[in-house]
């Protein structure tokens, strides 16, 4: 006989028999989507060599769609540029980058010839 284990709520957990058996429970809605043939068909193939079901794949599609594009939140927030990173290039100072990009490349091989 199954009898509920204290302390359980958020799994569905039994003793069976003496051993504990715990479910974890799923929300999911039940929906219907169209698609084109060649569209199915090729799902269809991906589905069966993956062996998995045609629901998981859409579920991985979505899941995969909803990480890529930006929330409304973050679609509604301002661009910034990024804080510029560290990057020590040619072991030069943030200032001796600076004067070097403003360089021609005239005077950038003048430069270089002068410190050989």
């Amino acid at each position: 006989m199954a009898e509920p284990i204290p302390g359980t709520q958020k799994h569905s957990c039994r003793r069976v028999d003496g051993m504990a058996v715990c479910c974890q429970s799923v929300v999911m809605t039940r929906t219907q989507i169209q698609l084109p043939d060649d569209t199915f068909a090729r799902a269809k193939k991906l589905c069966e060599a993956r062996e998995m079901s045609m629901a998981e794949l859409a579920r991985r599609g979505i899941e995969y769609i909803l990480s890529v594009y930006a929330s409304e939140a973050d679609a509604k927030r301002e661009w910034q540029l990024p804080k510029p990173r560290n990057l020590g290039w040619k072991g030069l100072s943030h200032a001796e980058i600076k004067a070097e990009a403003q360089l021609t490349n005239t005077e950038l091989r003048l430069t270089r010839r002068a410190k050989k």
